[in-house]
C-alpha cells in the first residue's frame, strides 16, 4: 500500500493548537489474512486530535471497525463493531521528519480490540458435539438416546 489509504500526519504544516483527523482508512490496512471468525466490514473509522508537544506528537481519539463474526459455539453470522474509545499514542520527533505515518499504531489498537472469542450472544448454547444441531434452536435427542449410564452412580455422590 502506497502513501495513499493510510493515515499520514505534515508535522511541518501542524497547526500549534493541534488538528483534528477525522476519516476512515481502507479496509486493507487491516491486514487480518485469511481469517474465517472476522471479516471487516469497511474501513477504520477514526476521530483523533492530533498536537505537536516540544519534540513529540501526541494522538487521542477514538477508533471504529465494523465486522461480520462467525459465533465461535454455534457457527451464526452476527454484526459487531470493535471500538477503541480510548486510543492514545505519542510519536517522538526527531529533526528533518516532516511525515509521521500513524496506519501502523491505529492498526494494532484495532486489532487488540477485536473479539478474541466471538459469540453471537452470552446465552449461546451453540451445536451439539454428537449430531451438530443448533441448541438454540431446538432440544438435541441424541444424547438421550446415546447415553452412557456407567458412570451415573458417581453423579450421586455430589
Amino acid at each position: 500500500m502506497g502513501t495513499q489509504g493510510r493515515l499520514i500526519v505534515d508535522v511541518a504544516r501542524l497547526d500549534k493548537g493541534g488538528e483534528r483527523y477525522r476519516g476512515e482508512l481502507p479496509e486493507e490496512a487491516l491486514d487480518l489474512g485469511a481469517s474465517e471468525i472476522l471479516t471487516p466490514e469497511g474501513g477504520i473509522a477514526y476521530d483523533l486530535s492530533v498536537q505537536l508537544l516540544d519534540s513529540e506528537l501526541l494522538v487521542q481519539g477514538s477508533l471504529r471497525q465494523r465486522l461480520t463474526c462467525v459465533c465461535v459455539r454455534c457457527a451464526k453470522d452476527f454484526g459487531a463493531e470493535a471500538v477503541e474509545a480510548a486510543f492514545a499514542t505519542s510519536v517522538e520527533i526527531s529533526d528533518g521528519i516532516d511525515f509521521i505515518d500513524l496506519t501502523g499504531e491505529v492498526r494494532e489498537a484495532i486489532i487488540l480490540a477485536l473479539p478474541g472469542y466471538p459469540v453471537c450472544r452470552e446465552d449461546c448454547k451453540g451445536l451439539c458435539m454428537a449430531c451438530g444441531a443448533n441448541l438454540n434452536k431446538a432440544a438435541c435427542l441424541c444424547r438421550e438416546a446415546g447415553q452412557d449410564n456407567r458412570w451415573a452412580a458417581l453423579d450421586t455422590l455430589m
